[in-house]
């Protein structure tokens, strides 16, 4: 069992909820994720999703965009990364997983990424831009190396191909709740309950957790109501731009005044 089955395994025994944050690595340097790493567990988060930016992201908004052509302006390389989150690792005990798109793993090899990852403290990877036909062979490596292989469900996904995602989906399964790309939305889908619930059903008792749009307080909860987990990502982002010109601490304090928000929002889910 690794840190993120550990953690869901866990929460689930008080009824609680995940909150999991979203920050690029690299933006605006490493030096700050790592700060910012290190400050979330105590601002509630639970575990964390760390973009690995890519020149040509599938889903991601202009917020993530812009924070990746920021962080590979600066030259950034994966073993950097690694070596960022292998120090960080030492300080923080939070599961971490990794949104990369296949291009990046195919490039190291991806015998040697899922190596490099365990290695550096990941948990997890998410490779958005991966068909589910063409995930076995990764999947084996991930499964070996004792990772989980976290896979994505769209609103627009056929319930027959629903429950073959399931079975193949480790950790937790990661449900879009919108079609389209990342970004803050002023309303959630009316039928994003429902669909989750659905989901939960074909899931096989896996975790699902809801990301992509979501942004406020009052928006977690709702999610939280029916879903395992909460993932806000832009949000976050679009916080760090605005602190950027401001330094290192002044980003860490305002992420960590959001987040601590949207921790305890959830933190009221079933009581």
């Amino acid at each position: 069992m690794n840190r993120i089955e550990a953690l869901f395994k866990e929460l689930g025994s008080r009824g609680r909820k995940a909150l999991m944050p979203y920050v690029t690595a690299g933006f605006p340097d490493l030096a700050t994720t790592a700060a910012l790493i290190e400050q979330l567990p105590e601002s509630g988060a639970n575990m964390l999703e760390l973009g690995i930016p890519f020149s040509d992201p599938i889903a991601d908004g202009p917020v993530i965009q812009n924070s990746y052509t920021q962080a590979l302006s600066k030259g950034l390389k994966s073993k950097q990364i690694f070596e960022m989150i292998g120090e960080v690792r030492k300080r923080v005990e939070i599961p971490i997983a990794a949104m990369v798109s296949y291009s990046i793993v195919n490039k190291l090899g991806p015998a040697e990424y899922v190596k490099s990852c365990v290695e550096a403290g990941i948990d997890g990877l998410i490779i958005p831009d991966l068909p589910l036909e063409e995930t076995e062979p990764i999947r084996a490596l991930i499964t070996e190396a004792g990772l989980s292989g976290i896979m994505l469900v769209a609103p627009s996904t056929p319930v027959e191909r629903q429950n073959k995602i399931a079975k193949s989906s480790s950790g937790f399964i990661y449900y879009m709740s919108v079609m389209g790309i990342t970004g803050e939305r002023d309303k959630l889908p009316a039928e994003l309950v429902d669909h989750v619930v659905r989901l939960k059903e074909v899931s096989g008792g896996k975790p699902v957790c809801v990301g992509f749009g979501i942004s406020r307080p009052e928006q977690a909860a709702m999610v939280g109501e029916v879903a395992d987990g909460v993932i806000v990502g832009s949000a976050i982002i679009r916080r760090i731009s605005e602190a950027e010109d401001k330094g290192m601490e002044a980003i860490v304090a305002r992420v960590d005044e959001y987040v601590s928000s949207l921790a305890e929002a959830l933190s009221e889910v079933g009581r």
